[in-house]
């Protein structure tokens, strides 16, 4: 889920459209709205003590940022030992021991973000619309889809598009995601699906377009972060929610509180959090991140650095079938035996088996498989090695999906760093 060339800006460039403030990036825009206040009302004496020294530039601190010293942990409140990618927009990862449970825990839930997270993320007076090519208009609260539509919970598994990018090479633009921007949690909302069956999906729908309250880096009030959608026959399915509670609580406020889609096996660009419209259209929605290259591939294969015409790259729909070692942590010590555990999913599938080699895939031992909680989740699975002496040793895991697709030792380079769903490797010491 990288940065768009047309959309997005550049690590290291957040502040181009800004002379004043051009090649700053020491201080960051905080995403709760008492640390925006604090700074926007302070003066330059309170902002210099609160870091311990005096500010010489302080003459070029934009409005609303705060000292990158605050930053990570102003960004990431809440959430318990994700890597920091970047902070404006707060993108940030999960280790991938820290994903051992079956279900994501909230403060273990990877954050992807495109835009400035609004400010107001109160429950009562926030309103979805339902609107475009329906018989009936509809404008809810929150309230009302609870009061309105049956409620469900579902484990769903979300994942980045661009989870694993750092591994491209030559690399690829945007957040350099390795193995963490996926996760698994309960969601309770509506299925979208029973909300557009009472608004009357009429016959000439093509596609959905989903609109959140998150701001344009710019600050620009015209301008959308992302606006992305999903073909209707995607929409209508059972497993595609409007949530707005995650693991039984409200949503954290950087997963999207109080509303957002979830709309599993797909990029989680789909799943629009801050959700405030959805507009059903009689094209494939074109809105910011839609377009170019944003979420697409070429459709053919190409070799690395190839300058693939735009015209060439198709829309990234089900993501592909793919799998983690959750434990043992790559790195750690072990003893001649060890459980080895992780999880499974593929886009729209569900996993059939999964094997571990641990002599560089020479060869395969089959681990057990739990059934996913729900459609759309992701499967658990573990196995009991013994290693035959100390060493160095490696773990790979390889996940066969339902309709027998593999996980390849590696897979084709493509510009934007999308679907790297190459085998999980852990390295072990064993004493």
């Amino acid at each position: 889920m990288g940065y768009d060339d047309k959309n997005g800006q550049e690590p290291g460039k957040h502040f181009a459209d800004s002379p004043a403030t051009a090649g700053v990036d020491v201080l960051v825009r905080a995403p709760a709205p008492n640390r925006r206040s604090f700074l926007r009302n302070a003066g330059l004496m309170t902002v210099g003590a609160a870091v311990g020294m005096t500010i010489p530039f302080h003459r070029n601190i934009p409005p609303g940022f705060v000292p990158a010293a605050f930053a990570q942990g102003d960004a990431l409140s809440g959430k318990d030992g994700l890597s920091l990618l970047n902070d404006r927009p707060v993108n940030a990862e999960t280790p991938p021991e820290l994903l051992d449970d079956p279900i994501t825990p909230t403060n273990r839930h990877f954050i992807r973000n495109n835009g400035i997270v609004p400010e107001d993320m109160a429950t009562d007076g926030w309103t979805l619309t339902i609107d475009g090519l329906v018989d009936n208009p509809m404008e809810m609260s929150i309230a009302d889809l609870q009061n309105q539509f049956e409620v469900v919970t579902m484990a769903l598994t979300l994942e980045c598009g661009g989870n694993g990018r750092a591994f491209f090479d030559p690399p690829a633009s945007g957040n350099q995601w390795t193995y963490g921007a996926v996760a698994c949690a309960n969601w309770t909302g509506v299925r979208l699906k029973d909300v557009l069956e009472t608004a009357g999906v009429q016959d000439n729908v093509v596609y959905t377009a989903h609109y959140g309250a998150d701001a344009h880096l710019s600050g620009d009030p015209s301008k959308l972060p992302i606006s992305r959608g999903v073909p209707i026959a995607k929409a209508m399915t059972d497993n595609v929610l409007i949530a707005f509670q995650m693991n039984g609580e409200d949503l954290h406020p950087m997963n999207g509180a109080p509303l957002r889609l979830v709309v599993p096996g797909w990029p989680g660009s789909c799943s629009q959090k801050w959700l405030k419209r959805i507009q059903l259209r009689e094209v494939v929605h074109d809105g910011p991140k839609m377009t170019g290259t944003s979420y697409r591939v070429p459709a053919y294969p190409v070799a690395p650095g190839t300058d693939v015409p735009e015209e060439d790259f198709v829309i990234i729909e089900r993501m592909p079938v793919k799998s983690l070692i959750t434990f043992p942590a790559n790195g750690a010590e072990t003893g001649t035996s060890t459980e080895v555990r992780g999880h499974a999913w593929s886009g729209d599938r569900s996993i059939d088996r999964l094997d571990i080699s641990i002599d560089f895939g020479a060869t395969w031992q089959s681990a057990e498989l739990d059934a996913p909680a729900s459609d759309g989740a992701w499967q658990n699975w573990r196995a009991n090695v013994e290693f035959p002496q100390p060493g160095y040793y490696e773990i790979w895991a390889r996940a066969t999906d339902s309709e027998g697709e593999m996980q390849p030792f590696a897979i084709d380079w493509n510009p934007k760093g999308y679907l790297n769903n190459t085998m999980h490797r852990v390295g072990l010491k064993v004493a």
